[in-house]
């Protein structure tokens, strides 16, 4: 496997954080009841960081993301994008869902180049960045394939690259890999990492699945239901991730152990 430089990324000035959340709470209500899906939380994610969530089913990780995204909005608190309060969607952030969310009837290529043709960028520079994330992603010999001619895990690709073609300062990733067999996920993963090292996009990972959050994260936010809190911040040493067989490393079994133990205690 390919050993990827896992230290964080160093800039000639302090990192800077990229996304800020200040006791955000959200509360949904129905005619008999409310429920809080999400109880004053607080977290801070830094330009160029690869940041996941886990937490049980209930937790709120996915109105947390939705939020994040302005696809939600919150009931009480505050969070923003470089300093901006967060209103509404934006350009400047790009999601990838765990469904595909592909246009059937469009190509490899139109699905990628989707945005920059509602942007209204010029044919020849659509053509040079689709053919660079064709090329990133592993995709360039399928541009004119419709999406029913692909695999689960090249479908997600496309997704990646058209997310990552409108060169969004955050990539908000729910739960991507979640549909996919254990060895396309395992590819996958190792894609991502590759794909995040060389474009140094700001990345908000959502997953259930500990293992995963811990090989891919420079940190790693520990959530609990009922309400959805963060209950604790736990920062991934940099030489325990991508490396062949880390997986069943004993550092890397401890902190899964550990991150195990912080969800199991509350749900007991």
């Amino acid at each position: 496997m390919h050993a990827l430089n896992r230290e964080p990324f160093v800039e000639t000035v302090a990192a800077v954080s990229k996304i800020s959340a200040t006791d955000v709470t959200k509360v949904y209500s129905t005619k008999k009841s409310q429920f809080v899906a999400l109880d004053r939380v607080s977290f801070h994610v830094d330009a160029h960081e690869f940041v996941s969530f886990v937490g049980p089913s209930g937790c709120g990780k996915s109105s947390l993301l939705r939020i994040v995204a302005g696809l939600e909005t919150m009931t009480t608190g505050s969070m923003s994008i470089s300093g901006h309060e967060i209103d509404g969607p934006g350009a400047d952030r790009g999601m990838v869902f765990q469904s595909y969310t592909l246009f059937p009837w469009l190509s490899v290529r139109e699905n990628i180049e989707f945005g920059l043709t509602l942007k209204g960028v010029p044919l020849f520079e659509k053509r040079a960045i689709s053919d660079h994330f064709m090329e990133l992603v592993g995709l360039h010999k399928f541009a004119r394939s419709l999406p029913k001619e692909l695999s689960g895990g090249m479908k997600q690709r496309v997704a990646i690259a058209r997310a990552l073609a409108n060169n969004p300062e955050v990539l908000l990733m729910d739960e991507p890999f979640g549909a996919l067999d254990p060895q396309t996920k395992n590819s996958m993963q190792e894609l991502l990492l590759r794909i995040w090292e060389k474009e140094k996009t700001t990345v908000v990972f959502i997953t259930h699945d500990i293992e995963e959050a811990i090989f891919l994260s420079q940190r790693v936010y520990v959530m609990q239901a009922h309400p959805g809190t963060i209950r604790k911040e736990i920062v991934i040493p940099p030489g325990l991730r991508a490396v062949e067989d880390v997986k069943d490393s004993e550092s890397f079994m401890k902190l899964k152990k550990q991150i195990i133990s912080l969800i199991g205690h509350h749900e007991e």
